[in-house]
């Protein structure tokens, strides 16, 4: 008979269906990055620290628990917490340099995550359906970025949203190396400096 002074010991609430999905596929996102579409559910299982078999009580299959773990690295809500935490009243040059660096390591991320699935097998585009437009996800970007814009719209040439278009094509193609885009890339204070004010010098700059 248990000693009444001793405590019960309570058990940990059952996880809900969704709170397991979402815990395997934060674990899986990592693990593609060194698999690829390779990375087996007991991988998988292990760095969640469940059984195996729960993966399938969970998901489908595994072809549905890589869909919703690149849909998930997708999301840029960590780069959009950089951006929202940019003080609006900073000087233009380091908004924008606050920006590029966030949106910098975002396409970073989702760029060596998507070659990690191809080089493996997996078509990223392929699972989702065809897509028309920057996909909602960069939209959600720009537009805060845009926000970065707005204390200067007075002495801007074009339309804040247009503004940032423009400087998140910067950003995409300074990141687009070794795909016949040559080898060098611009520092994100360099990259602002050539946005604003072009690639001519002016007088007097050596």
């Amino acid at each position: 008979m248990p000693d009444e002074a001793t405590p019960r010991r309570r058990r940990a609430p059952a996880m809900s269906l969704e709170d397991r999905r979402e815990a395997l596929v934060q674990a899986t996102i990592p693990l593609l990055l060194v698999h690829g579409a390779n990375v087996t559910t007991n991988q998988i299982a292990k760095a969640a620290e469940v059984a195996e078999g729960t993966v399938f009580r969970a998901f489908k299959d595994k072809q549905e628990l890589l869909t919703c773990a690149l849909r998930s690295a997708m999301e840029p809500n960590t780069e959009i917490e950089l951006i929202d935490r940019i003080e609006v009243t900073a000087p233009i040059e380091e908004r924008l340099t606050g920006a590029v660096k966030a949106v910098t390591g975002y396409l970073d991320r989702l760029w060596s995550l998507m070659s990690a699935l191809r080089d493996t097998g997996f078509e990223p585009h392929k699972e989702g359906g065809e897509r028309k437009g920057p996909p909602e996800e960069m939209q959600r970007v720009m537009r805060r970025v845009a926000e970065l814009f707005e204390p200067d719209a007075d002495r801007l040439r074009v339309e804040p949203l247009l503004a940032a278009r423009l400087l998140m094509g910067f950003v995409f193609t300074n990141r687009m190396q070794h795909q016949g885009f040559g080898e060098g890339a611009a520092e994100s204070e360099q990259l602002v400096e050539l946005f604003l004010h072009g690639t001519i010098r002016t007088g007097g700059e050596q």
